[in-house]
């Protein structure tokens, strides 16, 4: 297999990340360092190391869990703030999160060991729609919802809701479902800057066909084989 996908299945990270660790220089195969992508290797044969580690194919997981706000994505933070691996098991520390969620962001998250299902997940190409519910400072009327539907232009991006509806809206606040289908940086609130409005709160509720529920704030549960198998049909 190719080397990068072998450090996306050993967990290191996702597999176009572990590109990027590969052309750094820091990956050794059979004690030779290796920085040209597409390099070929053996898992039952070849000495595969990352930082000088060795390295072995784990058992893959696939876990859906609860974001709560003021918790970050990233497996570490060196000012000690919260993150998603807080919440799990220590011997799941290699999990990494399939997308982001910013800091004051909630809802579900998948994290994985397994690279090449979050590639399916997050390159805009398959088009995994995720759904949110968006609460936001303000009225938003028809127009509004148009324009958002229509597309806008954020930070030279063009940025664009596939579904939005409105389910409350008054002079103090209004509170909105929409769906995406790229899941661009910051944008749902981008989308919503856009018209001069702020989001008070954000929580991603559904990934494909696969939907929050019940799953209480801060915790997880392992995705079953027949929702790992929808999520790639979606595909």
């Amino acid at each position: 297999m190719r080397l990068q996908r072998f450090l996306a299945d050993a967990g290191v990270a996702s597999r176009r990340a572990s590109e990027q660790i590969i052309l750094a220089g820091r990956v050794e195969v059979n004690g030779r360092t290796v920085s040209q992508l597409g390099t070929k290797v053996d898992p039952t044969q070849d000495r595969i190391a990352v930082d000088g580690k060795s390295l072995k194919v784990r058992r893959k997981l696939y876990l859906a869990l609860h974001k709560p706000r003021g918790y970050v994505c990233s497996r570490a933070q060196p000012g000690k703030r919260q993150t998603l691996g807080d919440l799990l098991p220590k011997e799941w520390g290699h999990l990494y999160s399939i997308g982001r969620l910013d800091c004051q962001s909630e809802g579900l998250i998948f994290l994985t060991n397994d690279g090449e299902f979050c590639l399916h997940l997050t390159h805009p190409r398959f088009g995994v729609r995720k759904k949110y519910r968006v609460t936001v400072e303000g009225r938003v009327d028809s127009k509004i919802i148009a324009r958002i539907l229509q597309g806008v232009v954020s930070e030279e991006e063009k940025l664009k809701a596939e579904k939005a509806r409105i389910l409350t809206s008054n002079n103090s606040h209004s509170v909105v479902e929409l769906e995406l289908a790229e899941g661009k940086n910051r944008e749902v609130r981008r989308l919503f800057e856009s018209q001069g409005l702020l989001v008070s709160r954000l929580q991603r509720i559904q990934i494909g066909p696969i939907k929050l529920g019940e799953l209480p704030v801060g915790k997880w549960r392992t995705l079953t084989e027949p929702e790992i198998k929808s999520l790639l049909l979606k595909l």
